[in-house]
């Protein structure tokens, strides 16, 4: 399988002094509980940025997004209303890329972001939006994002809530900011994280091959699947470009024999690849390609995957590397 984050780990930063002092880069979480505490946070947030003259951008629902330019008055008109700096508005690899275009383009090179975590009303989408949080502190590593991210008891299931210590290396707790006891390097974290299956692998698989004699064997079976059980076709060629390429992976860096199951209930599409091998364990590929910028290169698959699918999960077995897509399909 191919590898997106890897290398050398270098300590991450610490922030300077004060919510408004420069930073190289940033990623802090507070818990709040109703709009007073929300703004209570969020707007020294957003007012050291502004008067610092950082590109300050809002990841936040509508409904957020309209209580605090309200509160902002006349300087909501320099504060960017963009969720696809976030899962709100794109897939981890988008939104992740998207900021680190962000940052690079700001005329004082810092970017400041507020997201209100929204990672959806399922387990699966819960799994990964916590898996793109702690993804994030590799991944934007070095790049000038100062982002606050706020967990509102309200909208969230106390285990989301729970994480956010663990995946962020800052807390900001009564307007103070220090550094979290029990934060977790993503690839200590990562690869501890619970896998539950999802409910839909319960029923009688649409497609099941063991040993797979060929690569264009199991491209086939899975194209056939998706052609007969995914109506919408903008979304069925998406999904079969991605796990193409995951299947390409299994053949070609994986060990045979592979193996291949899909379940779907109408609403729900689960895809399960699993080669042999026991050598893959980067919990953080496919957050961004594999080579860089530098496509031709290839190692492309996970990375697809992860734009291309709600969900992607990497399972270590005893029968070897299992690659788990999941995603919500979409009506015709």
């Amino acid at each position: 399988m191919d590898r997106a984050v890897g290398g050398a780990r270098a300590p991450l930063p610490r922030p300077r002094s004060g919510v408004g002092s420069p930073v190289l880069s940033r990623h802090a979480a507070a818990v709040v509980r109703g709009d007073a505490d929300l703004l209570a946070v969020a707007l020294p947030f957003l007012d050291a940025g502004l008067r610092a003259g950082d590109v300050v951008a809002l990841a936040c629902p509508p409904d957020v997004v309209a209580l605090l330019c309200g509160e902002l008055g006349e300087r909501a008109g320099q504060v960017r209303d963009d969720p696809r700096l976030s899962l709100l508005g794109a897939r981890a690899p988008d939104a992740l890329a998207h900021a680190r275009q962000t940052a690079e383009q700001a005329g004082n090179g810092q970017l400041r972001v507020l997201s209100l975590v929204d990672f959806g009303p399922t387990p699966a989408g819960w799994r990964e939006g916590v898996r793109f949080e702690s993804a994030t502190n590799r991944v934007v590593q070095g790049t000038p994002v100062d982002c606050l991210c706020l967990y509102d008891r309200r909208r969230l299931p106390a285990a989301v809530v729970e994480t956010a210590a663990t995946t962020h290396p800052f807390l900001v707790v009564d307007g103070a900011w220090a550094p979290s006891p029990v934060y977790r390097d993503p690839a200590e974290y990562l690869p501890r994280l619970p896998w539950p299956r999802e409910p839909v692998e319960d029923t009688e698989p649409v497609l099941a091959l063991d040993d797979v004699p060929t690569l264009v064997a199991l491209r086939h079976g899975i194209g056939r699947v998706l052609a007969d059980r995914v109506p919408d076709r903008d979304q069925r060629e998406d999904l079969h470009l991605a796990a193409a390429e995951v299947a390409a992976n299994a053949f070609r860096h994986g060990v045979r024999p592979v193996s291949a199951r899909m379940w779907t209930d109408g609403d729900r599409l689960v895809c399960a690849i699993t080669d042999s091998g026991h050598s893959f364990g980067d919990p953080l590929a496919g957050f961004v390609p594999a080579h860089g910028a530098d496509l031709g290169r290839g190692g492309m698959g996970l990375w697809l995957a992860r734009k291309l699918w709600d969900s992607v999960d990497l399972l270590p077995g005893p029968d070897g590397l299992t690659v788990r897509l999941s995603t919500r399909l979409r009506r015709a």
